[in-house]
């Protein structure tokens, strides 16, 4: 019998304890420097986690923009998660396992996180160019079953030119749009693009200001 995949959890009572929030938020110290204190993140077996509302499975969510244009694609029916299959996306992600040899109680998590994110993006697609890796947010929708159990840590990936390939067969129509390109799609997004497309400009703005930096001091 194959091994239930374990991903990566924190208590719902550490984000209540930091202050809930609605959609996306910029305030990434207050909610990073909480969450991934030693010995509060934990692997569960994931039919555990998506059912249970008291722990949020961290999900790491890679938007890339090159040139002022951001890549999106919609799933195709090959996609693991069926709820968000034929959705338009601009966020590469997913959960974090036990294979990231993530150091729960050390201090190098940071770097061991990082290292899990790179390699969630190279399992979908192939990023033929350098790019900078700033973390610009948090997202966090409880209006739905789905929601109440997923927290984002939102990447903005600056890349040095528009050198990506898709590895996944459930990537189609990948492509880089721009910001009113994908305004004019907004309702064929999936729920965390839509959240993420308002503040966008934004983001993209801070990661302009200091290119090559993560945007917290966790």
């Amino acid at each position: 019998m194959a091994q239930e995949e374990q991903v990566l959890v924190v208590e719902r009572t550490v984000l209540e304890e930091a202050g809930v929030f609605e959609g996306f938020t910029f305030e990434v110290d207050r909610y990073l420097q909480r969450l991934f204190v030693a010995g509060v993140p934990r692997f569960m077996p994931r039919s555990l986690a998506e059912t249970d509302p008291a722990y949020k499975q961290i999900i790491p969510y890679v938007i890339l923009t090159s040139g002022g244009k951001y890549l999106s694609y919609v799933r195709g029916s090959r996609a693991g998660e069926t709820r968000l299959v034929g959705r338009r996306s601009i966020g590469i992600g997913g959960h974090i396992n036990p294979i990231d040899s993530m150091p729960l109680f050390s201090s190098d998590f940071r770097d061991a996180y990082f290292g899990a994110v790179e390699r969630e993006v190279a399992e979908e697609i192939d990023v033929q160019t350098g790019h900078s890796d700033r973390v610009v947010g948090l997202l966090n929708d409880d209006s739905t079953d789905v929601g109440r159990v997923h927290l984002g840590i939102i990447h903005l990936w600056t890349l040095d030119s528009a050198a990506v390939k898709k590895r996944e067969q459930m990537i189609t129509q990948m492509a880089f749009m721009s910001l009113a390109e994908l305004h004019g799609v907004r309702d064929s997004l999936e729920t965390w693009s839509r959240f993420c497309l308002d503040p966008l400009a934004e983001m993209t703005r801070r990661g302009e200001d200091s290119p090559g930096e993560a945007e917290s001091e966790w």
